[in-house]
């Protein structure tokens, strides 16, 4: 199995070192900048030993090594800072993926193409224009991370372990998201049942403000660990057939009454990609909130260049 991470920042490297300790297969790390990646997949190789794992980084500047990829993850991006939207890197991480698509495009046609770049969903959608790939071949990594920290939430308020938490977010991966109190568990038994609504509430508008509460805290560049961990329990899914059910960012063709968008929702994620696109029941305010949601991703995609 080989596995591609464009883009050698915090996320991109974090990500690599992580699937190499999986052992999931070979991994390439590529960046533009001359010397970047060669060096810290140099400083990857190095801990083998004390870590006693036998794996393979290789670090490159040469996109052409991308070639025959079953998997390629782009995190190439600029990284959003404090008091920025994601929408506001818009026209900036479009030139990136444009460019990185077209590559992964001539050398990796038949990979898994697996898009962090923000404005998530925007990006997904553009990567989809740009490559002309089956739709099922390219996600989003989005409501994922963002249903991981609904769920460390959950955890620290209410002092459960956050293993026994089933979390569930569906939407943009932004302001736009939205958490699923209904469908998110604990131990089975829906998160409703062990907070008020008020309680439930504050949970939820911590979700969605997580992020950007972050990149305010940091000062310069934006969250890794989760995002990493995210994108390699994608990765695994992909890798291992596993058939979990992961909320991505999928073009829909009518699910959920939204057709031609990509947008966050539960999918079974196996090595085709997309197998199945997971439809919730959800109600009249959840379709209309999701709709709303998916409208103003409508919107952003139209500012994109051709």
């Amino acid at each position: 199995m080989k596995i591609s991470v464009i883009g050698a920042g915090n996320v991109g490297s974090t990500t690599a070192l992580r699937l190499a300790q999986d052992g999931l297969g070979s991994i390439l790390l590529v960046d533009i900048v001359k010397g970047l990646a060669c060096g810290k997949a140099m400083d990857m190789e190095d801990a083998r030993s004390l870590l006693k794992l036998n794996y393979s980084v290789e670090g490159t500047d040469d996109f052409s090594k991308i070639k025959d990829s079953d998997i390629v993850v782009t995190t190439a991006g600029l990284p959003r800072k404090p008091g920025m939207t994601r929408e506001e890197l818009l026209a900036k991480n479009a030139a990136i993926l444009k460019d990185v698509s077209l590559k992964v495009r001539e050398f990796a046609p038949k990979a898994v193409y697996i898009i962090v770049t923000n404005p998530l969903d925007v990006m997904t959608d553009y990567a989809l224009k740009v490559t002309g790939f089956n739709p099922k071949k390219i996600l989003g990594m989005g409501v994922s991370l963002d249903a991981a920290r609904f769920a460390n939430l959950i955890s620290k308020e209410l002092n459960v372990p956050v293993t026994d938490i089933e979390a569930a977010v569906i939407g943009s991966h932004g302001e736009g998201m939205l958490p699923l109190p209904r469908f998110s568990t604990i131990k089975g038994v829906a998160l409703d049942k062990f907070a008020d609504e008020n309680k439930v509430k504050e949970l939820t508008v911590k979700t969605v403000n997580r992020g950007a509460e972050i990149v305010g805290l940091l000062g310069s560049g934006s969250a890794y660990y989760a995002p990493s961990a995210a994108i390699a329990a994608l990765v695994k899914s992909v890798a291992k057939d596993e058939k979990r059910i992961i909320g991505v960012c999928a073009r829909l063709f009518g699910e959920y009454g939204i057709k031609d968008t990509c947008i966050g929702v539960p999918c079974r994620i196996g090595k085709a990609g997309i197998e199945e696109i997971v439809e919730l029941q959800l109600s009249k305010e959840e379709l209309k909130l999701l709709a709303v949601s998916a409208e103003n991703i409508r919107k952003l995609t139209q500012q994109l260049p051709g």
